[in-house]
């Protein structure tokens, strides 16, 4: 079996009626931050809320019946193993899934919801390979990788083919790149239908291989990211040639870029994703210069790969979000402690419209005389220019005032 333009459109012919054709949107708000034409494509909206569904299901109808009756086992942080535990349910089929052992807990509890069995092992895809094996040589099942098989590339470019029907004049594609499997089949099939189409790949910077092993040097990869469903060790084997072939570009992206493209797809256009997901438009965010420069006028895709994003994490990631633009202060102010100072503080904010999220008075834990204390307060603002506002007022009413961030400033 070859990737190709041809086996992606025969594949398309029996996936379409057991995936969702997910939407692929025009992002204005998205466009005006960015000063970039963007049009998302939004495969969070997919089965199991990520692009793999349709990878898994491709390979796994290939399977003989005495396959089908041992089962399968892959290794995965979590969208391959629910799209493999998904369509293995659907299917009757026995599923084994093992999993990076820090994998988020929502990724491992919606695995395990689809009835697969879930064993947790090593920190990244690689090191679940001991664990796989095992099984196979122990069970006899046939494994569904990720990424390294051509079938599964093949479903994942149906990705591009949904994508360039629904947005034909696109320029530029980006595509978030782990082992390979999803660039690899957008690839394909977009050249094929569009020679002059641009297509880019976006990694975590901590998280190069695909640079790497294409360059030929010795991996680097690394480290905790937010994008842990594309922290792969060693890129497929299969996918490499392909995109070495047919990707005119691949970016790196750091944690803070990722982070903020996560908090402006839910803050302008209401779309959860993950880290991985996200990558595309924080390629867009962290080389804006390139899209506004060599690019400029040039309507760009960018696939959100997933939204399986742990809810605790992403509430963190809001949070943060809001700190770093001033929505949200941490004020410290400095009270004698005395009837009134409470009340006086609360009115010097209020008056302002500045909303108090939290409050400590705090008497015992700070190096101060046994007659003053200090208040810290959590207040929500409009931003920057609010919160100097509410400090003026604070400091005409004679506190004194700090910004609590990872250092303290005297105001």
């Amino acid at each position: 079996m070859a990737i190709t333009a041809d086996a992606i459109i025969t594949a398309y012919d029996d996936l379409h009626d057991v995936i969702i054709r997910t939407p692929t949107i025009a992002a204005p708000g998205l466009s005006l931050a960015t000063g970039v034409d963007l049009t998302l494509k939004l495969e969070n909206l997919q089965h199991t809320s990520s692009f793999k569904a349709r990878g898994a299901y491709n390979k796994m109808k290939s399977l003989s019946d005495e396959q089908k009756k041992r089962g399968v086992i892959t290794m995965s942080a979590g969208n391959h193993a629910q799209a493999v535990a998904y369509h293995a349910r659907q299917m009757g089929i026995p599923a084994v899934i093992v999993m990076p052992s820090q994998t988020p807990f929502a990724k491992i509890n919606r695995t395990r919801a689809w009835g697969a069995e879930v064993v947790l092992e090593g920190r990244n895809l690689n090191e679940c390979e001991g664990a796989v094996q095992a099984v196979i040589a122990e069970r006899g099942m046939t494994l569904v990788h990720p990424y390294d098989d051509e079938a599964v590339a093949i479903g994942q470019g149906s990705v591009g083919l949904e994508m360039l029907e629904d947005a034909p004049d696109l320029d530029v594609i980006l595509v978030p790149i782990g082992g390979g499997g999803l660039i690899a089949g957008i690839a394909t099939y977009a050249k094929a239908r569009n020679p002059d189409i641009t297509i880019i790949g976006v990694e975590a910077k901590l998280w190069p291989t695909m640079t790497q092993m294409i360059s030929g040097e010795t991996s680097t990869a690394g480290g905790e990211t937010l994008a842990e469903g594309i922290a792969v060790k060693h890129p497929g084997a299969v996918t490499k040639p392909v995109v070495e072939a047919l990707v005119d570009d691949i970016l790196l992206v750091d944690e803070d870029h990722i982070e903020r493209a996560i908090s402006l797809l839910v803050e302008q256009q209401r779309i959860v994703a993950e880290g991985a997901g996200a990558a595309g438009l924080a390629a867009i965010l962290q080389h804006n210069d390139m899209f506004t420069g060599k690019y400029a006028g040039k309507k760009c895709g960018v696939v959100i790969c997933g939204g399986n994003i742990d809810p605790r994490l992403l509430a963190g990631v809001m949070t943060r979000s809001m700190a770093k633009d001033g929505r949200i202060a941490r004020l410290r102010i400095n009270i004698s402690d005395e009837p009134g100072q409470l009340a006086s503080i609360a009115t010097a904010i209020g008056g302002c419209k500045g909303n108090i999220v939290e409050i400590f008075h705090q008497r015992m834990f700070h190096d101060v005389p046994a007659k003053l204390a200090k208040i810290d307060a959590v207040v929500e603002t409009r931003g920057g220019d609010h919160v100097d506002e509410i400090i003026t007022a604070l400091t005409d009413r004679g506190f004194t005032v700090s910004i609590l961030s990872d250092t303290e400033k005297q105001v």
